[in-house]
């Protein structure tokens, strides 16, 4: 049986409403014996919200099963004085790191979410606060990077061009947190003690959820939902083991392949 990281954005669920059948393809993967790990990039909720969300969507999983940015965070930053600019429900899962909101040793940048609050903690002022942190010797780190975000109104920017703005205006190159860096899929891999060569990764972006499980060793199933594009499939070099429609058709595909 296999060890599977479950993406959830766009793979279980869109702006809160479950894909169809991913609900029962979750329990079916549980049913033939396959061990899950929910892995997510969202930077807009904690771990405890997130799990309350997905178990309201008809989802079955226990907390320990769900893997965060802010958590993985947490563990890369222990011991360091931060300044962190992310959404206020993601600091309950940094845990003992040390918020400070100068002389900071590592500044950290989260997401954004459709929200009046994405427009306070990406503010000038913050950003320039950010900014001076950086030049006065801080280490900048980001939970991730990416540049969109899928919706149910659409597409969504989200919090990877702050990052690459304070990347450019400070002349220095963050540290990924969370996926596609090797720390996230690593620390999964631990939850696991899973092999990455006899790991699946599904999800729905080509670079964070496929390339990314690809370079650390693991076996990729690309699903047709959330941010998945043709046009981006298409342009890729990265080859997915599998594209299959949603994850509700994943159980069966499984059983076939392995």
């Amino acid at each position: 049986m296999a060890a599977i990281l479950l993406d959830i954005d766009g793979v279980l669920h869109v702006s809160g409403e479950a894909i169809r059948g991913a609900p029962e393809a979750v329990r079916a993967l549980r049913r033939d014996g396959h061990r899950l790990r929910f892995v997510t990039n969202n930077t807009t909720h904690s771990r405890r919200m997130l799990v309350d969300e997905l178990r309201a969507l008809g989802f079955e999983l226990d907390d320990e099963e769900l893997q965060t940015t802010g958590a993985t965070a947490a563990r890369e930053l222990a011991g360091k004085r931060v300044l962190a600019l992310t959404m206020a429900a993601v600091l309950e899962d940094l845990g003992e790191v040390e918020l400070v909101g100068e002389d900071a040793e590592a500044v950290l940048i989260g997401g954004a979410a459709e929200t009046e609050e994405t427009s306070r903690v990406f503010s000038y002022m913050n950003l320039a606060r950010a900014f001076h942190e950086l030049e006065a010797g801080a280490e900048l780190y980001c939970l991730h990077k990416n540049r969109w975000w899928q919706t149910s109104r659409g597409p969504m920017l989200d919090s990877g061009c702050f990052v690459a703005g304070l990347e450019y205006a400070a002349e220095t190159e963050a540290e990924l947190v969370g996926k596609p860096s090797s720390a996230y899929f690593n620390a999964a891999l631990e939850a696991l003690d899973a092999d990455p060569e006899l790991t699946w990764m599904v999800g729905d972006d080509i670079e964070a959820d496929v390339a990314g499980a690809q370079r650390f060793g693991l076996r990729t199933a690309l699903v047709r939902t959330g941010k998945f594009r043709p046009d981006t499939l298409e342009r890729s070099t990265t080859a997915p083991d599998a594209v299959l429609s949603s994850i509700a058709d994943l159980p069966a595909w499984l059983e076939e392949a392995l």
